[in-house]
């Protein structure tokens, strides 16, 4: 049971961090006048602190030549990566933290049920059920009151 204690405090870490990697990388697009380059920086330090991350822990490094064996699809999620880094970079300023994050978590959450119920991309089928489209209109009913208020 504490490993999962662990593993929900990892999520709710993780999805903090969204919020404030936004914010952080809009400070840089307004330094460098363009959200889409301060996107590519973003991803340039990312990528660098991945490379340190891996050398320092020993990840075998090898195994980047296996990537050529996955399938064409998985390539996209550093193309899905960029369109969410630009797209709340462009967001944030113009919708302000609260409402760009909830409509994220709501669009998260829509996807989600369909991912599930439908085992899309090779997911576990975990069927819609009443309560899991009630948590959903939940969560959008909080981003209608956060853009309310």
């Amino acid at each position: 049971m504490p490993a999962l204690y662990f593993l929900i405090f990892l999520a709710l870490l993780a999805g903090a961090v969204l919020p404030t990697q936004t914010a952080l990388n809009n400070k840089l697009a307004v330094a460098v006048d363009n959200p889409i380059l301060a996107a590519l920086i973003s991803f340039l330090v990312g990528t660098a602190t991945l490379a340190i991350y891996s050398v320092a822990t020993g990840v075998p490094l090898g195994n980047v030549v296996s990537a050529k064996n996955a399938p064409p699809t998985a390539w996209l999620g550093g193309v899905l990566g960029a369109f969410f880094v630009a797209s709340t970079i462009i967001l944030l300023p113009r919708l302000g933290v609260a409402l760009t994050f909830g409509l994220v978590v709501a669009g998260q959450m829509l996807i989600t049920l369909f991912y599930d119920h439908f085992g899309l991309l090779g997911l576990d089928v975990k069927p819609m059920s009443v309560g899991r489209v009630v948590g959903v209109l939940l969560v959008i009913g909080g981003v209608i009151l956060i853009r309310k208020f």
